[in-house]
């Protein structure tokens, strides 16, 4: 009989070989996320949710009841278009992610962002640091953002130099 202080049994091969493919997954949900943003994608963007029941705060933009709420918000920033095109251009980058599964199909996560948004309309620049913490379930064979919260650590925004030129063409 084991003793109170024994350790427990180490995964089998295919139980972190799967924690593997799962974790994998996961770093592809929040790539897929952070690439819809750039690209002004509602529909990818959305379909990065759950259906239904999001934990969704995103500090200084506001906390959201749904994520078609969320959508509604990411499509009037994202796809506002000016006479030379899109007016908000943004990118997005995702660091250090730490992923804790809690369950075959559940797990938590932080990342770092990385953020630079050039506003055409305002002519401004910002560059920001942030922090993800995010929870993902497996819904419809999927894993997908549960909650979504987001804190910014840094920021700067300082008016685009005169002069500038933005070539806008990736996008229609």
């Amino acid at each position: 009989m084991p003793s109170p202080s024994a350790a427990p049994p180490s995964p089998s091969l295919a139980e972190r070989v799967a924690r593997l493919e799962a974790r994998q997954e996961i770093e592809e949900l929040k790539y897929r996320y952070l690439r819809a943003c750039d690209h002004k994608d509602p529909e990818e963007f959305r379909a990065c949710f759950i259906r239904e029941g999001a934990d969704i705060d995103y500090g200084e933009l506001g906390s959201f009841a749904t994520v078609d709420d969320l959508v509604t918000l990411f499509s009037r920033i994202a796809l506002a278009r000016g006479s030379e095109g899109h007016t908000i251009l943004d990118m997005h980058h995702g660091l250090h992610p730490q992923i804790t599964f809690r369950s075959p199909t559940e797990a938590t996560g932080r990342w770092t962002l990385r953020f630079r948004q050039i506003d055409l309309a305002e002519e401004t620049e910002r560059v920001m640091c942030g922090e993800y913490d995010d929870r993902y379930v497996v819904e419809g064979g999927t894993w997908r953002l549960a909650r979504h919260h987001f804190r910014t650590l840094w920021s700067l925004s300082r008016p685009l130099p005169q002069g500038y030129a933005v070539d806008n063409g990736g996008f229609q």
